[in-house]
């Protein structure tokens, strides 16, 4: 099955070559990706890949662009971090129309990870809620697909929360 998801990255100071870190990851088999390197210092990867499962197409990618740029640091996977419009696309339903379920439905609606002027969710949450109520088209993959891009940034947290600690807690005098 096809998948499409995006990584990205931070790049240091040793890969500022970026034609070259270009033809690294088409050489260790991200030729299936198309690549962004606006942002000056960060590299985006939008893939295309096919495997037995998300986590498959996923993992190899990853695999992929640690083997070309070993150094690069993932900052996101995507797509999970989203507000009720991104939602709203991917349903095929209006912004207004998610507004309202998430106002009729109080209680079952995922709550958000981040609660501001701008609220974020994250998509798989919104996504499986939107399956349990019925009547919408959503694909199967970008449930699946969603589901592990949380996974990744999820343990990409947690990896860089207990390297954290681990830091505090050898300063503490014991």
């Amino acid at each position: 099955m096809e998948y499409i998801f995006t990584f990205k990255y931070q790049l240091t100071v040793a890969d500022q070559d970026l034609q070259a870190v270009v033809e690294r990851l088409g050489e260790a088999g991200c030729d299936d990706a198309v690549v962004g390197i606006g942002q000056p210092g960060r590299l985006a990867l939008e893939f295309t890949r096919d495997g037995p499962t998300a986590a498959a197409a996923m993992r190899s990618a990853l695999a992929d662009v640690q083997r070309a740029v070993p150094s690069a640091r993932l900052v996101e996977a995507a797509p999970d971090l989203v507000g009720l419009t991104d939602v709203a696309q991917i349903a095929g339903v209006s912004r207004q129309n998610m507004r309202k379920l998430m106002l009729a439905y109080p209680h079952s609606f995922p709550a958000p990870v981040h609660e501001g002027s701008t609220s974020l969710w994250h998509l798989a949450d919104v996504l499986a809620w939107l399956d349990t109520k019925g009547g919408y088209a959503l694909a199967a993959a970008a449930i699946e697909v969603a589901t592990v891009a949380m996974q990744i940034n999820v343990m990409k947290d947690q990896h860089r929360l207990n390297r954290d600690l681990g830091a505090a807690l050898g300063t503490l005098p014991m």
